[in-house]
């Protein structure tokens, strides 16, 4: 088959590699689109390498249809349409997948925009609801509003009947915001993120994913009982926690990883997997949430794709299309 190979790291080309055979429990995939994510960036450039026996190929995240099942696999069969969490893989015609990280296509979804969402739908669900706790009518603040993961933050967020704060860094990226609901809509580059929220009564939930550089602030913005879930470390890895002003808010600091979970076991992504399919997946046929593509590229043209994506003048989710 043919797959993209980060060799050498920044070096992206599409070449042959061998075929991948399901092995137990194992499902393979002829993949039709992948979604690019930030790990994806970061491993292409050496920075990040994959979990112990994960594939070396980029992708976390595919759409496309079984082409075969390996011994143990009973709830999937060959020509089903689904989409898939990986650990690696996805940028590659044919791609195994554990069968309990597998999902139906929502209702209403074109096949290779469904490619789009395993990563925000699991990395949102797990972090906003099954760990966060977020429940009506909280104040949810997501930084970086207009991303895969703010775009489908805030309308998982609205549909549970929540108020959404976002942060973005331009007019364009902030009306989107407030097409999918988000109520209080901040410019970060411009306004103060912790003014504006505290002025709202403070958030009861905060999904970061900017790290080091927000620490403290997101801190400060907190309401009392407040939960800051940390997902990215895009401002730095090493902050200063002021634990005086955490304790006076009785406030919880959760710092989360999809990638590295194990597929099985407590939090493992067979667990979060089920959960998105079973409560998700209905808000989603129900047009609640739908995926936010801002853009597709052929497979081949994956460098482009890396390069938007970092360059931050995209919204919502990149795509690669593998196939017609």
């Amino acid at each position: 088959m043919q797959a993209i190979v980060a060799e050498p790291p920044g070096e992206l080309t599409w070449q042959s590699v061998p075929d991948p055979e399901p092995g137990y429990g194992e499902v393979l995939i002829q993949t039709v689109a992948a979604g690019v994510n930030r790990a994806d960036l970061l491993q292409a450039a050496g920075n990040y390498p994959p979990p112990p026996g994960a594939s070396h190929i980029l992708g976390l995240e595919v759409s496309g249809t079984i082409v075969g099942v390996g011994d143990g696999v009973s709830q999937w069969s060959a020509g089903q349409p689904v989409c898939a969490l990986l650990a690696g893989g996805g940028y590659a015609e044919f791609v195994t997948v554990p069968a309990s990280q597998v999902m139906p296509v929502p209702d209403g979804v074109p096949l290779p925009h469904a490619a789009g969402l395993p990563e925000v739908a699991c990395t949102v669900w797990s972090n906003v609801v099954m760990t966060a706790g977020l429940t009506a009518p909280e104040l949810f603040l997501v930084h970086g509003g207009a991303s895969g993961i703010g775009t489908h933050a805030i309308q998982v967020a609205k549909a549970l009947n929540c108020r959404v704060a976002v942060t973005a860094g331009s007019r364009n990226k902030l009306d989107l915001c407030a097409e999918l609901g988000a109520d209080i809509t901040i410019d970060y580059r411009n306004e103060d993120f912790v003014k504006v929220v505290r002025d709202a009564g403070g958030a009861d939930v905060i999904l970061d994913i900017m790290g080091a550089a927000y620490l403290d602030r997101n801190v400060d913005a907190l309401a009392s009982d407040g939960r800051l879930v940390i997902i990215g470390m895009q401002g730095g890895a090493k902050g200063e926690l002021n634990i005086g002003k955490l304790l006076a808010k009785r406030g919880s600091v959760i710092a989360t990883a999809l990638r590295s979970r194990p597929v099985t076991g407590p939090g493992g992504k067979s667990d979060i997997v089920a959960a998105v399919t079973t409560e998700a997946w209905p808000l989603v046929a129900d047009g609640l949430v739908r995926p936010v593509i801002g853009a597709e590229f052929p497979v081949t043209e994956a460098k482009a794709a890396h390069e938007l994506l970092a360059s931050g003048d995209v919204s919502g989710k990149v795509v690669l299309r593998v196939a017609d």
